[in-house]
């Protein structure tokens, strides 16, 4: 067995460097990122008015 199974990553952080998302499923952190951009630009579009 190798180290990295018999010892966990610290910090909640998976192999796909994001907590909670597996790493066969790379769409649903697009998917995320996406969403994220729209909400920061409606928000600086309230802002900037």
């Amino acid at each position: 067995m190798s180290e990295q199974a018999e010892n966990p990553q610290q910090g909640g952080e998976t192999a796909s460097g994001v907590a909670g998302l597996p790493a066969d499923r790379p769409e649903l952190a697009v998917g995320a990122a996406f969403a994220g951009g729209l909400v920061l630009a409606l928000i600086l579009k309230r802002l900037g008015r």
